[in-house]
């Protein structure tokens, strides 16, 4: 009998990319990589890649452990997921980071803005609002581990030192204020200010390329200087600060070796985010089953680019990880140890917690010290006390890690891929694990991958047609559902 020239992995539900009806999609091993397969009555077959790196798709399934739910649900399960977010009961992961959009209104007009922000965008939430929607991410976490302030562009918000303020007054681990950084870079007095909500604050920088032509497609605006200033004075208060780099298949994913350095290098940088970008590739000629830039290439690109870390080291974040994937390291002095790679995986997926215990990792522990002793740290003495650095404060998965006393958070680097979902790619099964959350007006608790596709300026008018059992039928019809019920702006 002939064989496939596939292996067929697994069943999941994803959407037709056409309709957005919810459709059956096989997983598929071929050649090294991962692909869905869908079936939609009216639209016919769809290939989609989703992985080119079938073996660390593999672990990514076995990198499982319970989920951990939020403390209260929002919305009941009615149609089945993805049409009952808010969050409902069959969501598996609670909100690791929560994002609360601000404002409609941004200083630029990014061509690949999810959000559609710009200028003549110039809705602000209230104050009110704001903490209205705050008080909903305590209510459903008790302590929010993340919680990120963004936009549109938080930093042109005129309450947003009362926004931080009202933050800080919650019992919020750590907070994070996602910007593009032009104001960073134009007002010395501002980013004097930012750095008194330390400790448990971070900057979110988008920083795309070092180059102005990646700039140009993704931005609109070649941005280098005002990057440069922002990181500028950004080192000079050492503020907490997160690089994230949206990457274009073809564009900007040939620097990421030459970001990693650039951000070892300085000193307020704590990490880099790599976001492949949703729909990649030219889209006038994109092709799913061969343009997307997936978590797979972007991670085989970070070993192959640059020489911070090995294949160990890069791993699933046990929370979500077909989406998400991480490598944490020290710097001290220049130097950069991964130890993502040198920990007993069990412990990644223990529940809370979790302590890395150098009696079980002694190889651990001597690698760390010899890193310290060689750049002048001298390590504790046996038996004293250690100063007892968290990862959690980013990511709640992870363990604490006992350090030298004179060791601390600006120590710590950490990679993190993050990837969403899209039309394309959609895996009903992996988007129930979805840990990053956007915060609704109304108080709902969103999925970031499903709020763009449903939920997002007045698109739930499609959520209605595919409640119902239709199809939104075509892309134009699907514009004109989401343009019929938005906003005037």
């Amino acid at each position: 009998m002939p064989d496939r020239d596939y292996i067929f992995y697994e069943l999941t539900s994803s959407l037709c990319a056409t309709c957005l009806r919810k459709v059956e999609a096989k997983v598929i091993l071929q050649d090294g990589k991962v692909f869905l397969h869908k079936w939609c009555p009216e639209h016919r077959f769809q290939k989609v890649l989703i992985s080119t790196d079938a073996e660390y798709y593999k672990l990514c399934r076995q990198t499982l452990k319970p989920s951990q739910v939020p403390l209260r649900f929002n919305t009941p399960i009615k149609y089945g997921c993805p049409y009952d977010c808010g969050l409902c009961p069959d969501h598996e992961q609670h909100s690791c980071l929560a994002i609360i959009e601000v404002t409609d209104q941004c200083n630029l007009t990014c061509p690949i803005c999810y959000s559609e922000s710009s200028p003549q965008r110039p809705t602000h939430r209230s104050l009110e609002q704001i903490e209205f929607m705050l008080d909903c991410v305590v209510r459903n976490e008790g302590e929010p581990d993340v919680v990120q302030i963004s936009g549109g562009e938080p930093t042109i918000h005129p309450q947003l030192w009362d926004i931080l303020d009202a933050a800080k007054r919650r019992p919020i681990k750590h907070l994070m204020l996602n910007t593009n950084g032009i104001r960073i870079a134009g007002d010395a007095d501002f980013a004097r200010r930012l750095k008194d909500y330390q400790p448990g604050f971070e900057v979110y920088l988008q920083f795309d390329s070092l180059r102005a032509k990646p700039l140009l497609e993704l931005r609109g605006q070649d941005l280098r200087d005002v990057r440069r200033r922002a990181i500028d004075r950004l080192n000079d208060l050492n503020l907490s600060t997160n690089l994230v780099v949206t990457l274009k298949k073809g564009l900007n994913d040939d620097e990421i070796g030459e970001i990693l350095d650039y951000a070892v290098a300085q000193r307020c940088v704590r990490g880099v985010t790599f976001q492949p970008i949703q729909s990649a590739g030219r889209l006038e000629q994109f092709d799913p089953a061969t343009d997307r830039l997936t978590l797979g290439e972007v991670r085989q690109q970070i070993l192959r680019q640059s020489s911070l870390f090995r294949p160990q080291d890069v791993i699933p974040v046990p929370c979500h990880p077909d989406c998400l994937a991480m490598a944490y390291a020290l710097k001290w002095n220049g130097q950069v140890l991964p130890i993502s790679g040198e920990v007993d995986p069990s412990i990644f997926l223990q529940t809370e917690g979790s302590t890395i215990v150098y009696e079980r990792n002694p190889a651990l522990k001597e690698r760390l010290y010899t890193m310290f002793a060689n750049c002048g740290c001298e390590p504790p003495a046996e038996g004293s006390p250690t100063n007892g650095v968290s990862l959690k404060q980013l990511l709640c998965c992870l363990p604490t890690v006992p350090l030298p006393d004179s060791v601390g958070y600006e120590n710590l680097f950490r990679v993190i891929i993050m990837q969403f979902l899209d039309p394309h790619n959609f895996d009903v099964r992996s988007v129930k694990k979805s840990c990053v959350h956007i915060v609704h007006t109304d108080g709902r608790i969103i999925p970031f991958d499903t709020f763009n596709l449903f939920y997002r300026d007045g698109r739930e008018r499609v959520l209605e047609e595919l409640r119902s059992g239709r199809g939104a039928e075509s892309p134009e019809r699907l514009v004109s559902l989401t343009r019929s019920a938005a906003p005037e702006y």
